[in-house]
């Protein structure tokens, strides 16, 4: 029990500050967004419940912080109950009151009154948002540090593993997969991770011969990089060489910045798309218990060895930073979804607005908010139910009872 009270902050606190470093940026998005289209705002809070602490600037805007740090919000003024919809009827009243209230005009300041391009603007802006944080932080990462890449030529291929099989030998220079270059031998572990049971075209270097090899990758059960063993797709292939340092100028920095993100964003929808589909089985999504046991070990991680205090601090800084700019994409994409509840929902109902030319009755909207905040909460459980299927959050909860 003194074990887990004592392990809880290292998975909780790095947890908690890459939430509230991601969930700050999406509500400052929209926040941005809706300051530009001079929508009327009540407050700007980050977490929930009661107010640690609050301030009001000087357009009147309440600035919060709650005690649950789980998320965060902007209310638009006129939007007391953000779960509600309001229909025509609600509208009306709402006109007639600021009309009273603050005269005519006033109410063209109000979100719900403002025109379906602007609306549409502020709701878009959370993600997108989301994805420039994590362009930034890729991109600043990778120009102050650079980046240690691991060349892409073979040294061992696994005696009757998927690579042997498919004819790879030791000094193979891995060029491209499924027609995207290889630069880093470790970009092999995620097209082994996302095509399973598909074949992979691989383009190779051997000697003076360019070839074409096709390779069927299988899982395996393999320790992750916290030591954990966890089922994995593998080829069956070592790199014959260790890590090299690159470094980049802030142009280059910025286009990888920006191609990382894409790619995080192609291969969740290629993932997605074989789940769906039955290809693949849902368990390796992850929920908020496997999230902070990942923001626990890269923070344990990034300052293992760190000669003092300061040197741990930036070690600690710098791997959860890469973390929020890998879930910043995911939380940025999952919003787009055209879920009802979340911004993709909204988004989706403004369409269906902008053919018909008059929104979707109100009931239909309040009934897909039911049914998208069933969805929602389904996935998580899911998603939380995997995790405590892992053996390493098993470790984490059974110091309650040791």
């Amino acid at each position: 029990m003194l074990d887990f009270i004592a392990a809880a902050p290292i998975y909780i606190i790095p947890f908690l500050l890459v939430l509230t470093l991601v969930v700050t940026v999406h509500e400052l998005g929209h926040f941005l967004a809706a300051k530009a289209c001079g929508v009327a705002i009540d407050r700007f809070a980050i977490g929930f419940g009661r107010a640690i602490f609050s301030w009001k600037d000087k357009s009147g805007v309440e600035w919060r912080v709650g005690w649950i740090p789980l998320g965060g919000y902007v209310r638009f003024s006129g939007d007391e109950n953000a779960s509600s919809v309001p229909d025509k009827e609600d509208l009306d009243s709402l006109r007639r009151d600021i009309i009273l209230r603050e005269g005519v005009g006033a109410e063209k300041r109000y979100f719900h009154f403002k025109p379906l391009w602007q609306r549409a603007f502020v709701v878009a802006a959370g993600p997108f948002a989301n994805f420039a944080l994590s362009i930034t932080l890729f991109a600043v990462l990778l120009f102050s540090l650079g980046q240690y890449v691991i060349p892409p030529r073979i040294a061992v291929v696994s005696p009757g593993g998927a690579a042997e099989q498919a004819g790879f030998k030791p000094g193979d220079l891995i060029l491209s997969a499924e027609g995207k270059k290889v630069v880093d031998f470790r970009d092999l572990a995620a097209v082994a991770q996302l095509r399973v049971n598909l074949p992979t075209q691989f383009e190779v270097q051997r000697g003076a011969e360019r070839l074409q090899i096709t390779a069927t990758s299988e899982w395996k059960m393999r320790p992750d990089p916290f030591g954990e063993m966890r089922r994995q797709g593998t080829f069956g292939l070592q790199p014959v060489s260790q890590a090299e340092r690159v470094t980049y100028g802030p142009i280059e920095a910025v286009g990888l910045g920006v191609k990382k993100t894409g790619e995080i964003i192609s291969t969740t929808v290629f993932y997605i798309g074989r789940m769906v589909t039955g290809q693949v089985a849902a368990d390796q999504l992850s929920g908020p218990l496997g999230i902070a046991r990942l923001s626990g070990e890269v923070a344990k991680s990034s300052t293992a060895g760190a000669p003092d205090f300061g040197t741990m601090l930036l070690g600690g800084a710098i791997g959860l930073l890469q973390l929020a700019a890998a879930i910043s994409v995911g939380v940025g994409f999952m919003n787009l979804l055209p879920v009802p509840v979340l911004d993709g929902g909204h988004l989706l109902f403004y369409a269906y607005e902008a053919l018909a030319r008059r929104p979707l009755a109100a009931k239909v909207q309040a009934a897909g908010y039911r049914v998208g905040l069933a969805l929602v909460l389904g996935l998580m459980l899911f998603a939380t139910w995997n995790d405590l299927q892992q053996q390493q959050v098993f470790k984490i909860l059974g110091g309650l009872f040791s």
